[in-house]
């Protein structure tokens, strides 16, 4: 099987269940994001240090959710109830707690912060700072999307969620590397 298809020449994609669109519509800009991410994740992934091997498995577990999110983005709505739509992983609540889970846990191993705190530090962090402004931006997408089209609302309090992981494992990673958060340091006025 060759890997193109010469299908989308014309600037245009299919979505699951077989619809034509540009591909600059909201709801492929959504999906376009969330893979975006999901190579953000990559590079984090590939430049973790053995010293933050731990974050390997939860950041390939939030590569493969967000595949399931793009899988379901990319399902019309009026799709949604078919029996084709029916093999599509669904975004629930049981995943949201899952986020919260795992903040929780990084974040019962961190100092408590005291001031903003820039994006940096380790290489590690500053990956996963890269991905968390990846995902926000994704989030974007998705509420310009839901403001158009129906949208499982729990797709975007998961993102919500996923941007909060991304920065304490961000803090986590500079922990693990012994490196300190670089905090922001405001101009003085005048």
């Amino acid at each position: 099987m060759k890997i193109y298809t010469k299908a989308g020449d014309q600037g245009d994609t299919g979505l699951f269940g077989g619809a034509r669109v540009r591909k600059d519509v909201h709801r492929v800009e959504a999906y376009g994001t969330l893979d975006e991410l999901s190579a953000c994740l990559g590079l984090a992934i590939a430049g973790l240090g053995p010293e933050c091997a731990e974050l390997s498995g939860v950041l390939i577990r939030l590569q493969s959710e967000l595949f399931d999110l793009g899988a379901e983005l990319a399902t019309p709505p009026d799709k949604a109830g078919t029996r084709l739509a029916a093999r599509v992983p669904v975004a629930g609540p049981d995943q949201v707690r899952a986020l919260e889970a795992e903040i929780d846990r990084n974040e019962a191993l961190l100092e408590p912060l005291q001031t903003f705190i820039l994006p940096g530090g380790s290489q590690a962090a500053a990956n996963l700072h890269l991905a968390r402004t990846v995902a926000r931006r994704a989030e974007r997408r998705i509420v310009t999307l839901a403001a158009e089209e129906p949208v499982n609302p729990d797709v975007l309090v998961y993102m919500n969620r996923l941007s909060d992981l991304l920065f304490v494992l961000a803090r986590t990673a500079n922990r693990l590397c012994g490196v300190a958060d670089v905090p922001w340091m405001p101009r003085t006025a005048g």
